[in-house]
């Protein structure tokens, strides 16, 4: 599970920096050269669409991280209960002995 959403991850972020090299903030890129054939009524398509795919991708990489941290099986802290005796660490002052 870990494997396919590591790749569903990386895949979406190689599309992404692929969309957003394809878009320009000046209004240029490629979608500006598809823009005319694609416009109905003042709407241009492509624009539309590169920017939903951004999103899209955007938001399966958060997916995409979110279920791969969630669906680890150790935890990233052992408990305290489960560590063995001895190894627990003393608190208060160390100067001082018991």
């Amino acid at each position: 599970m870990d494997f396919i959403l590591s790749a569903l991850t990386v895949l979406a972020s190689i599309l992404l920096i692929l969309v957003v090299y394809i878009q320009n903030s000046k209004g240029g890129g490629l979608s500006s050269d598809f823009g005319a054939a694609n416009q109905l009524g003042g709407v241009k398509k492509t624009t539309e669409f590169i920017e939903k795919l951004t999103w899209s991708l955007a938001g399966i990489i958060v997916i995409a991280s979110i279920l791969s941290i969630s669906s680890r099986e150790k935890p990233l802290v052992e408990p305290e209960q489960n560590k063995p005796p001895g190894t627990e660490v003393p608190s208060g002052n160390p100067s001082k002995k018991p």
